[in-house]
Parts: C-alpha cells; sequence; structure tokens
C-alpha cells in the first residue's frame, strides 16, 4: 500500500481584486482567474498566505471555468475592515 503524497510547497503568488459574491453558493470571495492552469488542477487546493497583511488559511473552490474562488469569511473581513465590492491584496505564500 502506498502512501498519501502531501504536497507542501512553498509558492509566491499575488491576487488583487474585488470582494465578490459567489452566484452559486453565496459567499463572499475573491475570483482568482487561470488558477487550473497555475496549480495545475481543476479540483480544490488548500493554501496559506495573507490578505492585506493578515494571515489566512483557504481552500480554494474551482469554478468549473479554470478559475477559482477564495472564500473571505466574516471574521477575515472584519480583521482587515473590507466587504463587498472592496479590493484586497492576496499574497499566497503556501499551497498544502
Amino acid at each position: 500500500m502506498g502512501e498519501l503524497s502531501v504536497k507542501n510547497e512553498p509558492i509566491d503568488i499575488l491576487v488583487q481584486g474585488p470582494i465578490s459574491k459567489d452566484a452559486t453558493s453565496g459567499w463572499l470571495c475573491v475570483e482568482m482567474r487561470n488558477s487550473a492552469e497555475i496549480f495545475g488542477t481543476w479540483m480544490p487546493v488548500k493554501i496559506s498566505g495573507s490578505i492585506d497583511g493578515v494571515a489566512f488559511d483557504a481552500t480554494l473552490l474551482p469554478l468549473g471555468n479554470g478559475n477559482h474562488m477564495i472564500p473571505i469569511r466574516a471574521s477575515l473581513r472584519k480583521q482587515i475592515h473590507k466587504d463587498l465590492g472592496d479590493e484586497v491584496s492576496i499574497h499566497i505564500l503556501r499551497r498544502f
């Protein structure tokens, strides 16, 4: 029986954009364009990094068009004083 391989890769990706509302789930998120190509998968991707300088962990969720959404929880939005429509800067530092 083989071992499960878990990626734990340092990366350096900057994503900037507005917080929007996902049409399907209603979650507030930032859409990362061309992420399926960048990460080599159309599946969920676990990451860590910072948003407007505040550390966070998230699971990027595929949108089915080659892009992923980065969900932004209410507690994190409160910390960074941002909400729907506001621009944020996301620095992805690690992929799990």
